[in-house]
């Protein structure tokens, strides 16, 4: 609206009062009055004709397009300031969870910032990404501090290709991949496994897989009862030398 009164050259009477007639106007400083009063007159109708049907009525009754304007102003810089803390709130309150793909997450978080840096609010690139890692749910805990103990700065579009990539990881881990422990890499704290059931296209069945990252279940049910079971086998034959 303020743009729109700048190009009608209307723009200052949102700001100054009517001139004054004096005592003894000549028929010049009547003129002047009169224009003045013309464009203000256009000027305070070119505003209500922009409001809401709703709002006309409420106003209309204003004198001039100075107060008008200040009416407008007062009413509505308030909800401004109002829509700053709901912005603000809602950026602190924001918690990633594993219900949802961390993507489509980081995703409402970059909207929550949208709206931010619309309110005329800064924040930092460095205060972005390290607000990102500690909005991850818990069951990213060893990826944020790892990210955390980066010493190297990162954008924030690295760091969302870098979510990306552990998330696409995370989910082909998931799939299923049966292993039997077989023993230890050569020179080497790495574990190596047999694969002899897989659900992933990269790991085939009868290969041999080597990692560091492993967890046992032997105490997990019905692991627990597999190894016994085993063990009992084991006895048998060390007792059988055939």
């Amino acid at each position: 609206m303020l743009f729109y009164r700048t190009t009608l050259n209307l723009a200052r009477f949102l700001q100054e009062d009517a001139p004054d007639l004096g005592e003894n106007p000549d028929r010049q400083t009547v003129a002047v009055v009169d224009a003045w009063k013309h464009s203000d007159f256009l000027c305070k109708n070119y505003i209500l004709n922009g409001l809401d049907n709703a709002l006309y009525n409420v106003y209309s009754p204003m004198v001039n397009a100075k107060a008008l304007w200040k009416s407008l102003e007062r009413k509505y810089k308030t909800e401004d300031a109002g829509s700053k803390k709901f912005v603000v709130d809602k950026f602190l309150d924001f918690k990633m969870v594993d219900s949802k793909t961390v993507i489509s997450q980081v995703q409402e978080f970059q909207l929550i910032l949208h709206d931010i840096h619309a309110e005329g609010m800064v924040l930092g690139e460095s205060f972005q990404v390290a607000a990102l890692i500690e909005k991850l749910s818990p069951t990213w805990k060893d990826f944020k501090n790892y990210l955390k103990h980066k010493r190297k700065e990162k954008k924030l579009e690295d760091l969302i290709v870098r979510l990306r990539i552990k998330e696409n990881n995370r989910q082909s881990e998931k799939k299923a991949v049966d292993r039997i422990f077989i023993g230890y890499a050569s020179h080497s704290s790495a574990y190596r496994f047999l694969v002899h059931k897989s659900e992933v296209d990269d790991i085939h069945v009868n290969t041999i897989m080597q990692t560091r990252n492993a967890h046992f279940f032997e105490d997990v049910f019905p692991y627990k009862v597999a190894q016994e079971r085993s063990s009992l086998e084991r006895t048998s034959m060390d007792q059988d030398p055939s």
